[in-house]
């Protein structure tokens, strides 16, 4: 997921929280990212993509509330299987 051009455009009048589930959100359509695999850690992720570890949470938040992540407590944010939604 890294060593691309930024996720975030700043320019564009689009939370940055937005544009980062967009961004993971056509990573998990083109099937880059498969049902079942597990997603880095916050900071890790955060990172890697360039922006705020809180701007990354709300990332997760809507990409939950699209059905796309599920988030295990003390285990992790795993794709989530489309066929079991």
């Amino acid at each position: 997921m890294g060593d691309q051009e930024p996720v975030v455009d700043p320019g564009r009048p689009v939370y940055a929280y937005v544009q980062v589930a967009d961004h993971i959100a056509a990573q998990i359509e083109a099937g880059t990212l498969p049902a079942g695999a597990r997603l880095e850690g916050e900071r890790e992720l955060a990172e890697k993509l360039g922006v705020a570890v809180g701007t990354l949470r709300r990332a997760m938040d809507e990409l939950r509330s699209r059905g796309l992540v599920v988030t295990l407590p003390a285990k992790g944010s795993y794709i989530a299987d489309p066929a079991s939604s």
